[in-house]
């Protein structure tokens, strides 16, 4: 691994407030919301399916971007240090994605076909003790609650040692003083609380790892693939949630891309290194998004069961065939071809356009995943209803995003200490025979 230089002085550096930005996030959000009501009241089973798969996307990517901070930490990774704190900021779309959840929970046979299946059919009556409404709501509740509840801890602790270097006289904008000032109650002293952050962050973020897995794979049962209710598949989960991580890291680079544009010395600490190496990134989980992929449609393939090929066949007939080749093309193809080369890693322009294709399909992805199970014939396979509903979801989390960096240091002005048992590790070893 080539050497990390970091720069002997960290200024904090903040995204400007742009009255403009909040304006035009505003009229996302409130066309999204207006697109939601009014397809409500004209087909209210498409409505919910635009929201729920809006719902997935968005949230999986802000929960995927905390991820990928996290297994950094796990890691002990140096390299992103210019673009850990981006990873982080979109925690704060999660306790917005938590309220949003509320509304999903009051869907009942419209949305789950094994509410009605329930009474007659022995192989969904079979699975009653995970299909119900009461267990759905609190598994969903607990694990989406617990994820944000830790998510926002974890950032906390990162953020918490900055509020001691962050505090200029030259700043004189009240939001960021009233943060610091709650940030920082109870203040230990600089080095201590570098340490305690430290120490809690490395201790919690194998556990952040798991529940992260696991509330997520709950989310992918339960608003996807218990839309085919005799189906099942063991690669849904890892599927849905590594696809989460693959768009936090899409993400994390837009978003640095875009920090960098606004000051000098943030373009020099995103620099050549960093942006190839979230390329090589977004290049290798390209490649395993495929191999999930593939790894569940071969043995539907080669088992040729017809409870199993049923979710094949809803995604390749009436339409569905060309949105589904769209997607994995979108998916695979374009940033594959793309990011197999060097010179994309490295152009921010071209780096940027594959992290927006990448999103994109995994956008269409995540309605790919809701849609089919629910279609009738004679509804359509995509109305502009759905990117519309979309603008409100997108809206909140441009929005939320872009204040969290504008009210914190948008780069982590410290530094985690040099881990004690990996500079053990290097020291060469004395005494070996043959010296």
């Amino acid at each position: 691994m080539a050497h990390v230089h970091l720069p002997p002085e960290i200024h904090a550096r903040y995204l400007p407030r742009s009255s403009r930005a909040n304006a035009v996030f505003g009229a996302m959000f409130a066309v999204g919301l207006a697109s939601f009501v009014v397809r409500l009241t004209q087909d209210a089973q498409s409505a919910w399916i635009s929201y729920v798969s809006n719902w997935l996307f968005f949230t999986s990517v802000s929960a995927g971007a905390v991820m990928f901070a996290v297994a950094t930490w796990i890691t002990k990774a140096k390299w992103n240090w210019s673009v850990r704190r981006v990873s982080q900021a979109q925690m704060i779309f999660l306790p917005i994605a938590f309220v949003l959840l509320l509304p999903m929970l009051t869907l009942r046979e419209g949305y789950f076909p094994w509410i009605e299946m329930m009474a007659s059919d022995p192989v969904v009556q079979k699975k009653a003790a995970y299909l119900n409404v009461p267990f759905l709501a609190v598994r969903n509740l607990l694990g989406v609650g617990i994820l944000t509840g830790m998510a926002l801890y974890f950032v906390y602790l990162a953020l918490r040692p900055d509020m001691g270097l962050a505090d200029t006289p030259d700043d004189h904008d009240a939001s960021r003083k009233s943060w610091r000032g709650r940030l920082a109650r109870g203040w230990l002293g600089q080095e201590q609380e570098e340490v305690r952050s430290y120490q809690r962050m490395t201790t919690m973020a194998p556990a952040f790892a798991a529940v992260y897995a696991l509330a997520l794979t709950f989310v992918s049962y339960d608003w996807a693939m218990s839309l085919e209710p005799h189906w099942f598949s063991t690669m849904f989960g890892p599927w849905f949630f590594m696809g989460g991580f693959w768009g936090g890291i899409a993400a994390t680079i837009l978003w640095s891309l875009y920090l960098r544009t606004k000051y000098k010395d943030v373009e020099h600490c995103v620099g050549l290194q960093v942006r190839h190496d979230l390329g090589k990134l977004a290049f290798a989980f390209t490649v395993f998004w495929a191999y999930l992929f593939f790894s569940q449609y071969i043995v539907i393939w080669y088992g040729k069961l017809p409870w199993e090929q049923a979710w094949i066949i809803h995604r390749s007939e009436n339409g569905w065939g060309t949105y589904s080749v769209v997607t994995i093309f979108l998916c695979f193809v374009v940033p594959f071809a793309g990011l197999i080369g060097r010179k994309a890693k490295m152009k921010p322009p071209l780096l940027a356009g594959f992290a927006t294709v990448i999103l994109a399909g995994l956008w269409m992805e995540r309605y790919g995943l809701v849609a089919p199970s629910l279609w009738h014939e004679g509804d359509p396979i995509f109305s502009l209803w759905h990117p519309l509903i979309g603008l409100m979801f997108l809206g909140l989390w441009l929005g939320s995003v872009r204040w969290f960096l504008t009210t914190f240091p948008a780069v982590q002005i410290w530094q985690p200490m040099s881990d004690p048992e990996s500079l053990e590790a290097e020291r060469p070893v004395q005494g070996v025979a043959g010296d």
